[in-house]
């Protein structure tokens, strides 16, 4: 993702995600502080979706449509803040591919899980890529900046595969 992509990203944003809006500067920022972590999924003639995710603090979620001012000097999760997808990239595995590659940059990064929030119809999507809910009570107020319905998620990643990864290199 480049900032010359921003408009699109911004577009899919409100196809996928029109429950909960966020301004172009919290992907701007993101982007520019983590760019390895923001991603378009582009065919010859569109965009057809988007991630944006950057190392974070486990079980603090940021709030919805927020600044984050810098990544932690010592960050304990990745976090996906948010992946859309258009109807037309459903259903082909890009959604399963960019978690893989989201794995390996967290592993890469020597972070021991990824983290989201889970709103809509998603917890399906993310259960089936390994992600469970975490159940804390402190959560709650975290997440009131989406809904009653949003759902943190972890999913913990294996140290001795992040091991592997970095030897093979």
């Amino acid at each position: 993702m480049t900032p010359a992509d921003l408009p699109a990203v911004l577009s899919v944003a409100g196809m996928v995600h029109p429950a909960y809006p966020e301004d172009e500067a919290v992907f701007a920022e993101r982007q520019r502080l983590f760019p390895a972590g923001c991603n378009v999924l582009a065919s010859p003639d569109a965009l057809r979706g988007y991630v944006v995710s950057h190392p974070w603090r486990r079980g603090e979620p940021p709030a919805l449509n927020s600044l984050l001012g810098s990544i932690p000097a010592q960050p304990t999760s990745f976090y996906i803040h948010d992946l859309a997808l258009l109807p037309t990239a459903r259903g082909t595995g890009a959604g399963g591919v960019i978690v893989a590659h989201l794995a390996d940059v967290a592993k890469e990064a020597g972070l021991p899980c990824l983290s989201l929030v889970a709103v809509g119809q998603s917890p399906g999507f993310w259960q089936r890529q390994g992600f469970r809910v975490a159940h804390d009570p402190g959560l709650a107020v975290k997440l009131a900046s989406y809904d009653d319905a949003a759902r943190y998620m972890e999913r913990e990643l294996d140290p001795d595969a992040a091991g592997v990864t970095k030897q093979k290199r």
